[in-house]
């Protein structure tokens, strides 16, 4: 599988963005982004409510394909749930707040603050807490429509809200077909 995406491209440029108001970030993020990836960036910064795991956040997707991900996940007044377990690699830069996770092998809280980076790899799942406000820049390099079943499930069978639903959906599907137009997943 070919990638678009560096990690630590992506470190530099959350490290960047850091100590801003979020939409300061945010719009830095995606500036620096287009630049390091022109074309690959989405042009809106539409804000799309996210039930996963058990966690409600709300997130911005920054691009969407086959195989990769680039969003900025959080929530203004905190979270927690089940990461997921994945075919895929999740990285997650911290931009504010607080994210707490823990692993079903060690019973040590783990502590992430801005600039740390978490990252979960391919099959492994954690808890995870965002005490208070949180936002970070997360990355997923895999095979990514096995993750939708996970990101949808909570909204499809739980909140039942299709506003969301629709949203994510068109979201991720025009920013996925216009990567397979350009023959770059």
């Amino acid at each position: 599988m070919s990638f678009i995406f560096e990690p630590d491209v992506l470190a530099r440029i959350a490290k960047d963005a850091l100590d801003q108001p979020l939409e300061v970030m945010v719009d830095q993020i995606a500036e620096q982004l287009e630049r390091e990836y022109p074309g690959h960036i989405r042009d809106d910064r539409e804000w799309v409510l996210n039930n996963a795991g058990g966690a409600m956040g709300m997130m911005t997707v920054l691009h969407a394909s086959i195989t990769e991900y680039v969003i900025i996940f959080g929530s203004p007044i905190g979270t927690e749930g089940h990461t997921g377990r994945f075919w895929a690699e999740d990285y997650f830069f911290i931009l504010e707040g607080e994210q707490w996770a823990y692993s079903e092998t060690s019973p040590v809280k783990e502590i992430y603050r801005p600039g740390d980076l978490h990252v979960l790899p391919k099959g492994v799942a954690q808890g995870y807490r965002m005490p208070d406000r949180c936002f970070a820049l997360e990355y997923a390099r895999g095979f990514i429509p096995a993750m939708l079943p996970f990101g949808l499930a909570d909204t499809m069978f739980g909140t039942l809200d299709w506003r969301t639903f629709g949203r994510t959906l068109s979201k991720y599907g025009a920013s996925s077909i216009k990567e397979l137009m350009q023959g770059k997943i």
